[in-house]
């Protein structure tokens, strides 16, 4: 009986590890249907995943260099307001989806799949929390509107292989800075 209840024990250890680490602070919740506390610690296979596309990608631009800066960084995400955070998350995922979606080189098609899969996951979730936030008479303060703004315009303005290259390069800062503090939320200083 006790080595049948051990392998249980064991068994069941075996699952949680697989589901990656778990988080020590309390999850960020902004509201119903919103908790992307989990996102604080990726799992090490989603890593391994989202390094190998990305040095396919940098591999096919190697040769690229651009002047522009997309995702502008003398501020981060601290600087905003704790509600204002997710809003520039979301924002940053929708145009790094919307560019690795159309990435030029068909032969990263699959490489590409597995990570893109997981940025929808995340950015579905970060859709929930800026939809949960309240919207009465918030407007987005000081560095975020203009930043917005900034998303929204340069990507008219520069090439699809700089918009490639800079989104590539911008991606592991995306997901272990940005995406780690909204997931923080209030703990994120």
């Amino acid at each position: 009986m006790a080595a049948a209840w051990c392998l249980v024990m064991v068994a069941s250890g075996l699952g949680l590890a697989r589901a990656g680490p778990v988080p020590t602070s309390k999850p960020h919740s902004t509201g119903k249907g919103c908790d992307i506390g989990r996102f604080e610690y990726l799992p090490p296979t989603e890593w391994k995943t989202f390094r190998k596309a990305k040095d396919a990608l940098e591999n096919s631009l190697k040769n690229q260099s651009c002047s522009s800066c997309l995702f502008p960084r003398p501020w981060t995400l601290t600087q905003l307001q704790v509600s204002e955070r997710p809003v520039a998350l979301e924002a940053e995922l929708a145009l790094t989806l919307k560019v690795l979606e159309s990435v030029a080189d068909s032969s990263l098609e699959d490489m590409l799949n597995q990570p893109l899969h997981m940025l929808h996951y995340i950015h579905s979730e970060v859709q929930a929390c800026v939809s949960a936030l309240p919207t009465s008479g918030s407007r987005p303060h000081g560095l975020l509107q203009p930043w917005l703004n900034q998303l929204q315009r340069v990507p008219k303005r520069v090439s699809r292989d700089c918009l490639e290259a800079t989104v590539t390069f911008n991606l592991f800062r995306l997901l272990k800075q940005d995406l780690n503090c909204v997931a923080r939320g209030d703990l994120c200083v």
